[in-house]
């Protein structure tokens, strides 16, 4: 296996790791859309699951690897423990791809030996390259992370890797499993890496963080500077706690900032060539596809893809702009994909216009999908004159999510003012097919609505999140809602786009009670199976 020492390998987890953080999971179509768009970004390795978590998983990451494990495409890999069990479980779902890899890990530190392993370091030192050779028996690519790396004893970590890398391991991968670590410190930890295990020269070095005190993304250039060149990140920094490394942070500094980075790859200096093999122009798209996908809003000050990334207020920093970019941009709005809002489509295109536009989009649809679709823009179309490719990504994300529809809006209507007390009616189809009104007062017309979906559906359920983003400017922008709700610990978000806001607030609340009554019936038929098999 040919090593690119000259570049940086990116590995995106947002799928494995990302999906992890309360409130993002994904089913197997949404998945499916994610790996599409992260083949489209040209990301080097889609981790796309944990095969042995669970049936879900393991379809999800054999999907993938279908759809998108191509020859040109992007490595499909599967994590597991150094277990034969989950490594068996990954080998069968990374099959279908024509470059798949296994990702098994163990951890080393002495705190997770003692208390989460019960076992002793020489178990660890036997059970480690014993796991890698199973998994090399599957494929050639294996990559072993030592988990909680930043809290072992070096030189004990330096023999578990020295005794994977001979097992077969091609990539070793670094992990800051608690986010604790300083960029000094990560910079540090790589280099010892480097000068210590005998055998590294045969694989890559891999790091993996996560972002509990803000350094992540500054641990990884760390990290490159002393010989990292895989780097395993999320679109829009999502994961555990307070996320991952962000992909397009991360891309981005080593692409403004490459003259800086070239010597430390051995390239000269003034090399224009990319350190990594990413589409920028994908980049923005990839964040708001996550974002409307798992309900994880991103900031609007967060770096390269929050929505004043590009925005200048200051009248001083305007004047330079329009005179000159470089004054106060370090990068271009199209560099990311962020093209100024082209006013695409009128209510006179076609259908043939429209799924043209789409396909340009990166959006492939299936006929009855793209039939619903074309259906909404012909009726907004009839409520705004022009028609952005914004307003396009709203209306397919809207349709494009498989979530199932048990219960289904048939009507919403709202009456409040400054004088009246806010009430509405609303009206759902139930699973079975009956159709079921109701009616409430409420704070405000949102919450009235709420109330009223509540009266029908009647399962327990808090909401913790509402958020509403306006997709264009002006009056008849579409506006995008995102809901999370809790029941239980389980977190179920949802999501709709309408210019109607009201309309918007209900669909995206019926949205997430189907992920959550979809999910109480998996649990009930599980039930019934495991006492039927008693």
């Amino acid at each position: 296996m040919s090593h690119p020492h000259d570049r940086i390998i990116i590995f995106d987890t947002t799928l494995r790791d990302g999906e992890q953080c309360p409130g993002a999971t994904l089913n197997v179509d949404e998945k499916l859309l994610v790996a599409r768009q992260l083949a489209r970004l040209n990301v080097d390795v889609i981790e796309a699951g944990f095969a042995f978590a669970s049936q879900g998983d393991f379809n999800a990451i054999q999907r993938i690897a279908q759809a998108v494990g191509t020859e040109n495409g992007p490595t499909i890999c599967s994590l597991a423990r150094a277990r034969k069990e989950d490594i068996k479980a990954a080998a069968e779902a990374i099959k279908p791809a024509a470059k798949g890899r296994i990702h098994t890990f163990i951890a080393t530190s002495d705190i997770h030996l003692q208390y989460k392993l019960k076992k002793t370091r020489e178990e660890v030192l036997e059970i480690a390259p014993e796991m890698v050779a199973y998994a090399k028996s599957f494929t050639d690519d294996v990559e072993f992370s030592p988990e909680d790396a930043g809290r072992s004893d070096p030189e004990f970590m330096y023999q578990v890797l020295e005794r994977v890398i001979d097992a077969g391991a091609t990539t070793v991968n670094i992990p800051d499993t608690v986010g604790y670590t300083t960029p000094a410190e990560f910079g540090a930890l790589i280099r010892g890496i480097k000068e210590n295990v005998p055998n590294i020269d045969r694989a890559i070095i891999s790091v993996h963080g996560h972002n509990d005190l803000g350094m992540a993304v500054a641990n990884f250039l760390e990290a490159v500077k002393n010989g990292a060149r895989q780097l395993e990140c999320t679109i829009n920094g999502i994961g555990e706690r307070a996320g991952n490394a962000a992909l397009e942070e991360l891309v981005m500094a080593l692409h403004v900032r490459r003259q800086y980075y070239n010597p430390f790859l051995g390239r000269p200096a003034e090399s224009e060539e990319a350190l990594t093999q990413i589409h920028t122009q994908e980049i923005y798209k990839s964040s708001r596809l996550v974002s409307n996908l798992t309900g994880m809003l991103v900031q609007p000050n967060k770096a390269i893809v929050g929505a004043n990334a590009f925005a200048h207020e200051s009248g001083i920093h305007q004047d330079g702009v329009l005179k000159n970019k470089l004054t106060y941009e370090i990068m271009d709005a199209e560099s990311i994909g962020l093209n100024a809002n082209q006013i695409v489509l009128g209510k006179h295109s076609g259908r043939h216009a429209f799924k043209n536009r789409l396909l340009e989009l990166g959006f492939e649809l299936s006929e009855d999908n793209l039939n619903k679709a074309f259906l909404t823009f012909k009726e907004l179309a009839d409520k705004k004159k022009e028609i952005t490719d914004w307003d396009l990504e709203a209306i397919v994300n809207d349709r494009i999510q498989k979530v199932p529809e048990l219960f289904r809006l048939e009507l919403v209507q709202v009456s409040c003012g400054d004088k009246a007390r806010p009430t509405a009616t609303v009206s759902l189809r139930t699973p079975t097919g009956e159709e079921l009104m109701d009616a409430a007062i409420g704070t405000g017309p949102v919450d009235a609505v709420y109330k009223a979906i509540n009266r029908v559906v009647n399962i327990p359920n808090e909401l913790i999140e509402y958020s509403v983003q306006s997709v264009t400017d002006g009056i008849d922008a579409i506006g995008e809602v995102t809901i999370r709700l809790q029941h239980g610990d389980r977190i179920f978000s949802g999501h709709s786009a309408d210019t109607d806001i009201i309309v918007a607030s209900a669909r995206a609340y019926v949205n997430a009670l189907n992920r959550l009554y979809a999910t109480l019936q998996e649990n009930e038929e599980r039930k019934v199976k495991a006492t039927a098999k008693v």
